[in-house]
């Protein structure tokens, strides 16, 4: 099953009078990056939490956010008294280079300036740990919901993509004879200029055609390509969302591709190639969000 590294979930829960609001948003990432914003009481609780992002997204750049909203009438907070301060001293500086302010009354302006009312909270218990540990579950069920229906979109489009690079392979066999008679045919007009008919060396020309043939012979290259887009099919539909594995493979892809345009030598192959590498590239750049 293909998953998206991009992705989000919210879950909410109350704890002591407080609503508790857990967001987890993800973006694609090489690796597992988190950013957590996690409030007072909680921290001592940042290191288990990383741990149940990491077990269940994998890989990606995580913001987690907890947010905590008073949902009862008694809240239990302090003043941060040395921040207040600092507020009040350059509020009161800033106030002497306005004229004619004989404003004086700080202290409501600084109450609602941030973290200057900070919520107070005792460590966290272990049963209120154990049900913020299912809201943080519940957001991550959604987060991997919202990944399983993003990879479900992108599978489709790399099987496309993929199809459509077997099929113009398909579309390279009718030039290939083409191709060798007309080198026959050029091969025997050089020989023509430098030799008489009659001193014509026909074993010459049947090595010449030989060597050519064998250098420009694309046999491998297609049946290996085609074996290659057959096994990127074949992973895309494992259990496990397989992103890394199908990048290699999509790189054996190209460097067939690459070669099948090297040793073309027709201007039909050619055109072929140019169609096959770009939809390789855009199978590529799907492949950078998938887990």
């Amino acid at each position: 099953m293909i998953k998206s590294m991009t992705g989000f979930g919210k879950a909410e829960c109350i704890l002591q009078n407080q609503k508790l609001i857990i967001e987890i948003k993800s973006l694609n990432s090489k690796f597992f990056d988190v950013n957590a914003r996690i409030p007072n009481g909680y921290r001592d609780k940042e290191l288990e939490i990383r741990n149940l992002l990491s077990a269940r997204l994998l890989r990606g750049k995580v913001d987690f956010t907890l947010t905590i909203e008073e949902s009862g009438e008694t809240g239990n907070y302090a003043i941060n008294k040395d921040l207040a301060k600092k507020y009040y001293s350059e509020l009161k500086e800033l106030s002497k280079g306005i004229e004619n302010n004989n404003f004086t009354d700080y202290l409501p302006v600084i109450m609602r300036l941030p973290d200057v009312l900070v919520p107070q909270r005792t460590e966290i218990s272990e049963e209120d740990w154990q049900k913020l540990k299912v809201t943080i579950d519940t957001a991550l069920d959604k987060i991997d919901e919202f990944r399983d229906a993003e990879g479900s979109s992108l599978k489709k489009d790399m099987i496309y993509r993929t199809n459509k690079i077997h099929d113009l392979l398909q579309e390279v066999i009718p030039f290939e004879k083409q191709r060798i008679d007309i080198l026959r045919e050029k091969i025997k007009k050089d020989i023509h200029e430098i030799a008489n008919k009659e001193e014509m060396d026909r074993n010459r020309l049947e090595q010449e055609l030989v060597y050519y043939q064998d250098k420009l012979d694309i046999t491998e290259e297609k049946v290996r390509l085609s074996k290659h887009c057959k096994y990127f099919l074949e992973t895309l539909d494992e259990h496990e969302s397989q992103g890394k594995k199908l990048g290699f493979i999509s790189q054996e892809m190209g460097r067939e591709i690459n070669t099948l345009g090297a040793k073309a030598n027709d201007a039909s192959i050619q055109k072929i190639v140019v169609q096959m590498k770009d939809e390789l590239e855009k199978i590529k750049e799907q492949l950078f969000n998938i887990l």
